[in-house]
């Protein structure tokens, strides 16, 4: 049952990530790379990877697949104008295609593997210990330091993000909360006596 899962998974992954390159229409590229995510994620779990099997429906999933849909269906982009200009670029992409298949090639004709290797395959387990323990225990202890800077500069890089892409126009009301803050209710109301059947001036 096992081998089964791992076939069905693996060939379903793969015929995904085709399928995210082929489709025509992009909602449906993302909705294939929804279905190689989850894959994915079967394989981490017949490997006895479950947090990272989470992790990834949970993030990529969850997250990044989502949001690449509803900014495919959202935004009012002219397809046909952007195949017209992949069509240009076809000779360039099959030369870099057929450079990568050549490396990969050379790259796995002469692969041999090494003494031992057979027996490394398999993760050791500890006994009395669950994954996602462990995990946690390797990040904040061991690699606590590494870890906080990564986080560290995933901010550093969201708040570049925000700022390189942040524009001001004039056209634009904006709050302005000191101004706000500031402001006296006594200079700002007036109380005025309006007789029956008269308007304001």
């Amino acid at each position: 049952m096992i081998v089964f899962a791992f076939y069905l998974f693996a060939i379903t992954a793969c015929l995904g990530g085709v399928m995210v390159v082929l489709s025509r229409n992009p909602v449906h590229s993302v909705l294939w790379l929804i279905l190689t995510f989850f894959c994915a994620a079967g394989l981490f779990v017949l490997q006895g990877a479950e947090f990272v099997a989470m992790l990834l429906i949970i993030v990529y999933v969850g997250a990044v697949a989502v949001l690449f849909l509803f900014v495919v269906m959202m935004l009012d982009i002219d397809f046909a104008k952007f195949r017209g200009e992949l069509a240009r670029f076809l000779p360039l992409g099959l030369v870099v295609a057929l450079v990568l298949l050549t490396v990969l090639g050379m790259a796995f004709s002469g692969w041999e593997p090494a003494a031992g290797a057979a027996d490394l395959r398999a993760a050791p387990i500890a006994q009395n210990s669950y994954n996602t323990a462990s995990i946690g225990l390797v990040l904040y202890d061991r690699y606590f330091l590494p870890f906080q800077l990564a986080g560290l500069v995933l901010l550093v890089a969201m708040i570049g993000a925000i700022l390189l892409t942040m524009r001001h126009r004039r056209d634009i009301k904006r709050q302005n909360v000191m101004k706000q803050m500031l402001t006296d209710p006594a200079k700002q109301l007036e109380l005025r006596d309006v007789k029956p059947g008269q308007g304001l001036s």
